[in-house]
């Protein structure tokens, strides 16, 4: 049976006191357990569609809904618990804790998330061999774990955006040009990695980037400029 994680009908979004801007969506549907990559230029509307499927932002019209969730129908506080609840961030920036440890900043999601501290403990004794399980996943050396995240390379520091993003099962993943900053042979790896990890766990992931090169990698590859239609400059 079909089962969407995300239902988008006739959506229509405008920036507050930018009369310039409007971002319009007829339809985009992507099924529980798909992998898609999102493909758009500068302004093409990348970053406002991230924040309307994380509920950061909700449309002026039409119906956006994640996880049989209708987003426009809660208030701003039950979005970021949905957010917060359901759904793994992957930033280009990694937005990791600088004065944290690389576990600790693994174990965030469960800080905030009583869902995903519960999940977690599935298929765990604590939380700590959660994070550690997902870190050696995804091939990093556990002895990197109580070490702070500035000393860890960029390709380390990705790795543990990745771990805190998957951390408690979260059912959808949302990366935001998380390779930028990588060479093509670790753009390579890394996906493999990510890919591995999402297809484990029936994880459904929107994967946005510029660079057409990396589509191949996913189940399905959508172009923003032929899924939306954007006037103005957008975000």
């Amino acid at each position: 049976m079909r089962q969407l994680v995300i239902d988008i009908q006739n959506l229509i979004f405008q920036w507050p006191g930018r009369q310039g801007f409007r971002l319009s969506i007829p339809k985009f549907q992507v099924e529980r357990g798909e992998r898609v990559f999102l493909q758009g230029a500068s302004g093409s509307g990348k970053s406002t569609l991230l924040s309307l499927l994380g509920g950061v932002m909700v449309p002026q019209q039409g119906q956006l809904h994640v996880l049989d969730t209708d987003l426009t129908a809660l208030s701003s506080s039950m979005r970021d618990r949905f957010r917060v609840d359901h759904v793994g961030l992957l930033f280009q920036q990694f937005n990791l804790v600088p004065y944290l440890s690389v576990r600790e900043n693994v174990l965030l999601p469960c800080r905030f998330s009583q869902r995903r501290r519960e999940r977690a403990l599935e298929s765990a004794d604590t939380l700590e061999q959660s994070a550690d399980r997902l870190l050696n996943q995804l091939g990093l050396d556990l002895t990197l774990a109580r070490q702070p995240v500035t000393a860890l390379s960029v390709g380390q520091q990705q790795r543990v955006a990745a771990a805190r993003a998957l951390m408690g099962h979260p059912e959808l993943i949302i990366a935001d040009e998380p390779t930028s900053a990588l060479d093509a042979d670790r753009q390579a790896e890394f996906l493999d990695v990510l890919l591995g990890r999402c297809n484990d766990e029936g994880v459904t992931l929107i994967f946005v980037s510029h660079d057409q090169r990396l589509a191949h990698h996913f189940n399905r590859s959508v172009n923003l400029s032929e899924l939306c239609a954007v006037t103005g400059e957008a975000a």
